[in-house]
């Protein structure tokens, strides 16, 4: 039973009569257990709802509707299943302390992996889950692998876990779809343990549809947590060239490349990308696999196009690991298009240790490195940098108070070169008016 927290106006939910505090007990005589239930019976055209009403009036209502068409429901979101492992790399472990609770909060859901695309273990999955993810076929999946050599992978994990391959397998037979991907830790689960892993995975395919091989990230906020350190340039180098020998063959084997390095290895080594045809369906893009390739791509575009504007000078800002490709892309389009653009690089100082991303990027970090810089009429943040829905960065600095501290107009774009050229077009016209 769940409960409906409010009905949309002009839906089907409202026609049929149904009212927030009334609750949904079944779907076609299955029992409703959380809002999951709900999204994927909602694709059936017929469907059956047992209905108690908020005065304990218990009712049944047909439904027919197109599949893509929406009831008109809002649910209660479930609350996330917790994890119980311990791994080497987690990231929450190297967080600093003082930022906003939610953050400090370890999930290992496989239904936030099926709505939302977030990597999970399956190390605490029970019998009735498996078959729950089979039955309702919750596909694609998404499984942070470590390794599939199990006594390995369990001194990652930092428990005991159940043999992963047979899983693996056992989805796979079910028709589940799956993405996967390893993080790299030196000394761990790199060398013959990743080509191991690699073949392993490859041979489950086409149930595995993408392998994502990423380095590991550190803070520098690693206290009482096992040693760990970053690959070196010749590791990563080492990483690219396994992967893209591996592509070679998953190519004539399979038709698909399957394996993918992140952006972050060949920036670690030094290489150059891939063309963008390479990552085929940029399946494992928001890993960081494709990113640059992506965004090369869109430069290209938005240069063939871009044309003279009227704007006053204006700031953008970027981490470390983006600031080549953006500037390169910057300074052409600011040629082109007769602008003062000025590109900042920022350090991440707040998570310290060899965290680069844009998407990283604090409050903290943009006050600290830009108080006192001139930059122009206007700064331009990507939206990377802000809580899905919300203006907030990561550290609870509001857009609002970055604007009063550094006594400038903000506006959020998108991080590509399309969002940053819709947004400077938007702003030309605005001011045109």
């Amino acid at each position: 039973m769940i409960k409906i927290l409010s009905v949309e106006a002009d839906s089907i939910a409202e026609e049929l009569g149904l009212k927030p505090g009334d609750s949904l007990l079944s779907i076609n005589r299955e029992p409703v257990r959380d809002l999951l239930d709900f999204l994927v019976a909602e694709g059936f055209e017929e469907l059956l709802l047992e209905i108690q009403s908020s005065d304990g009036e218990v009712w049944e209502i047909e439904i027919e509707h197109d599949q893509d068409e929406p009831l008109g429901l809002e649910l209660p979101h479930p609350e996330p299943k917790q994890c119980g492992n311990n791994c080497i790399f987690c990231f929450v472990h190297q967080l600093p302390r003082g930022m906003r609770r939610p953050l400090y909060i370890k999930d290992e859901d496989y239904r936030f992996s099926y709505l939302y695309g977030a990597y999970v273990t399956l190390s605490n999955l029970s019998e009735t889950e498996v078959e729950r993810i089979v039955k309702q076929k919750l596909s694609p999946l998404y499984v942070s692998v470590h390794t599939t050599d199990d006594v390995l992978r369990e001194s990652m994990l930092g428990k005991e876990a159940p043999a992963l391959l047979p899983l693996l397998q056992r989805l796979v037979d079910g028709g589940i779809k799956l993405h996967t991907q390893i993080v790299v830790c030196p000394d761990y689960n790199d060398g013959e343990a990743l080509r191991k892993s690699c073949h392993d995975l490859i041979a489950l395919a086409p149930g595995i549809e993408s392998l994502a091989i990423v380095p590991i990230g550190l803070t520098g906020f690693r206290r009482n947590l096992p040693e760990l350190r970053p690959l070196s340039r010749d590791e990563s180098a080492a990483t690219v060239k396994l992967v893209e020998s591996l592509q070679v063959q998953c190519l004539e084997r399979l038709g698909t490349r399957f394996v993918f390095a992140a952006d972050e290895l060949y920036l670690n080594a030094e290489l150059d990308f891939p063309p963008l045809e390479a990552y085929e369906q940029l399946a494992q893009i928001e890993n960081g696999v494709g990113l640059i390739a992506q965004f090369r791509s869109q430069a290209e575009e938005v240069l063939a196009q871009a044309e003279p504007l009227e704007l006053p000078p204006i700031s953008l800002v970027t981490g470390v690991s983006a600031a080549d490709e953006v500037r390169r892309f910057i300074e052409t389009l600011a040629q082109k298009c007769g602008l003062d653009l000025r590109v900042h690089v920022l350090k991440n100082h707040f998570f310290g240790g060899h965290v680069t991303v844009t998407g990283l990027l604090t409050g903290a970090d943009i006050l600290e490195q830009l108080s006192g810089v001139e930059l122009g009429e206007m700064l331009l943040l990507p939206d990377v940098l802000l809580r899905e829905g919300d203006q907030l960065l990561l550290d609870d600095v509001s857009v609002d108070a970055l604007q009063e501290k550094l006594d400038i107009e903000i506006e959020v774009a998108m991080s590509d070169p399309w969002g940053i050229w819709d947004m400077l077009e938007t702003l030309a016209m605005e001011r045109s008016k």
